[in-house]
């Protein structure tokens, strides 16, 4: 089909058959598995991905390629016409293997969005900006550490599989690209005992990078608190584990109860 690529939607779309072919071997999907697919377009990925499975939940905003779609694979494919940021994932089911080459102008809320149905999920393979991808699995003290790497590894195990030319995509976008597979942790070696507290450290940790953690979480700590934690005062948030993160907020959840 012709189909003007939109820029409001972020489309690229995907076109290299061994970058195809590659995603789907990573994937290794299985009849009967219940596969949901971000942002379909033309089908690259769907194709294979319905040949492999025999259907497909498939999560689509732009309602002329999911008309397509829809005409094209038939009752194979469960269509969601909607967007992705407020779709409920967990109405699927438990055990969603979640597929997608994610919009990179909302890769980031997207990913902190489908987090939240960690519960329900068996595994996530996504094809994001390759910057991000670095930010995602990054280790303490990597300049890419960051709030993002911090927060995905909270809940998953990260992986970073392949990385995919601008060239594979039409339209090229001014980026290259890279493949992840997110494998939620079970059972999680950490679990902060309010996630949400933990959450808004995290980000004001990371707030002014090159802050220490004695200034961007005074709002949180006070210099006895460090010594408990017998974390030093003067680090700074890319010097600090998730376990260490836990262990702050966890360390400010006791001291207001």
């Amino acid at each position: 089909m012709k189909h003007q690529p939109r820029k409001r939607f972020g489309q690229n779309f995907l076109g290299d058959e061994s970058v195809i072919a590659a995603i789907v071997a990573a994937i290794a999907p299985a009849r009967g598995e219940r596969l949901v697919e971000i942002g379909p377009g033309h089908g690259a990925l769907t194709h294979p991905l319905l040949a492999a499975a025999g259907q497909l939940h498939a999560i689509e905003i732009d309602r002329d390629l999911a008309a397509a779609l829809k005409n094209e694979f038939g009752e194979r494919l469960t269509l969601h016409v909607t967007d992705v940021l407020k779709f409920d994932f967990a109405a699927l089911g438990n055990e969603l293997r979640v597929v997608g080459n994610l919009p990179y102008n909302i890769s980031t809320p997207l990913l902190f969005h489908i987090a939240r149905f960690c519960a329900q999920i068996r595994d996530i393979h996504v094809m994001l900006q390759k910057e991000v991808v670095a930010r995602m699995v990054a280790a303490p003290s990597d300049s890419n550490y960051g709030r993002l790497s911090v927060m995905l590894q909270y809940r998953f195990g990260l992986e970073k599989l392949l990385d995919v030319p601008a060239a594979a995509f039409r339209p090229a976008p001014a980026v290259e690209s890279a493949v992840a597979r997110l494998t939620p942790l079970r059972p999680p070696p950490w679990a902060a005992r309010d996630e949400a507290l933990f959450a808004r450290v995290v980000t004001a940790a990371f707030s002014q990078r090159r802050k220490t953690l004695r200034n961007s979480l005074r709002n949180f700590l006070a210099e006895p608190d460090f010594a408990a934690l017998a974390i030093a005062p003067t680090a700074r948030a890319q010097d600090l584990s998730v376990a260490q993160f836990v262990a702050l907020a966890d360390h400010v959840s006791g001291r207001a109860g």
